[in-house]
């Protein structure tokens, strides 16, 4: 099911939230919705579900008008980060509600509920309570609950935050799978940008209540349309320099550092300002244009070390390496340098050039 807000403004009181925000769900597809905690995620979520009025703007399910329609009529599925499941009732039971409240009959209520818990895998867990089960087990009955209806969206609101690190490794998957088996067109809410990139099929990242830019996470990644959305996504984060355009060639104020513009740049006039930024894995040790300075923190990750290196102004830059040869020492002295073609350009607004 495609879903469409249109022109969606959203105020509490007599402050605006959202403000004619614009966005196509693509029928089976996984978009998210990726930004800051207070960016206005949650909310245009609670739009498309009914929670929240639409005070302008209309939402449109498969081209249909349910602006006005009540949540429980809108045909959606919902997992909340709470898991919500009825505690005196067996797993069984809990992904059985909304049939149950529906009147289906017994038999057709045991078949669907066996078929869920086969698709989310917890067919062993169905004469449990809640409370007898780990994190990653509720979520996947909440899950389950949320598709026996069969829903024509799923919406997720931080379905992971409640889980730590190898249970949300595992239900990232987990829940792509089960998406991309049925099929359901979902929306999923996070201010993770690793579950947002490895979950879903297109990235609609926010600020301050507004879509900045809506694109599959490769795209975003590799072409970030400022400077905002470049320091969001990557880890470790982009690293910004303090740059000036001259005689076709860059400047940067951290030393003596000149390179080249790179010929796919929208060119600027000479005495430019502009933001340099430099991803962690493009400041390497193999590249011409030197930037030198001195090591200053080492993360060892096992596979991979991190480093931390202090210019001569105070800047720091990031560098990831593989861990194939023997980490460097804080205070060592490096030349480590970027190549041109790989670094991103932003003017004073922080556009990227």
């Amino acid at each position: 099911m495609e879903i469409v807000l249109e022109n969606f403004t959203k105020r509490f009181g007599d402050l605006t939230v959202i403000e004619n925000m614009n966005l196509k769900i693509k029928e089976g597809e996984m978009l998210a919705l990726l930004g800051p905690s207070g960016c206005g995620k949650s909310t245009t979520l609670f739009a498309i579900c009914g929670i929240h009025r639409v005070d302008e703007g209309r939402v449109l399910f498969g081209g249909q008008d349910v602006t006005r329609v009540p949540t429980q009529q809108r045909n959606i599925g919902v997992v909340f980060q709470s898991y919500a499941l009825y505690p005196h009732m067996t797993v069984a039971q809990n992904i059985a509600f909304p049939l149950t409240v529906r009147h289906e009959d017994k038999q057709t209520i045991k078949k669907k509920v066996g078929e869920m818990a086969e698709l989310v895998h917890i067919e062993e867990l169905l004469g449990r309570r809640p409370e007898q089960l780990s994190g990653g087990q509720q979520q996947r009955v909440a899950l389950a609950r949320a598709l026996i209806r069969k829903p024509g969206a799923l919406l997720l609101d931080e379905p992971l935050a409640n889980l730590d690190a190898k249970l949300r490794l595992e239900m990232r998957s987990e829940i792509r799978r089960v998406q991309l088996e049925t099929g359901i067109s979902a929306v999923l809410v996070t201010h993770d940008q690793v579950e947002a990139m490895s979950m879903s099929d297109r990235i609609a990242i926010m600020k301050d209540g507004k879509i900045l830019q809506v694109a599959s996470p490769n795209e975003m990644y590799q072409r970030p349309e400022n400077d905002f959305i470049a320091g969001f996504l990557g880890n470790p984060p982009i690293a910004f320099l303090d740059g000036i355009i001259s005689a076709g060639n860059v400047k940067i104020s951290s030393g003596n550092i000149e390179f080249p513009c790179p010929e796919n740049i929208e060119k600027h006039p000479d005495g430019s300002h502009i933001s340099v930024g430099i991803r962690p894995e493009f400041y390497q040790p193999g590249n011409p244009y030197k930037i030198p300075g001195t090591v200053s923190f080492v993360e060892i990750q096992g596979r991979e070390n991190l480093y931390d290196i202090k210019l001569k102004d105070g800047n720091l830059l990031r560098s990831i390496q593989s861990a194939n040869v023997s980490p460097l020492s804080p205070g060592t002295k490096v030349d480590w340098g970027v190549n041109p073609e790989q670094l991103f350009f932003f003017d004073n607004s922080g556009k990227r050039l």
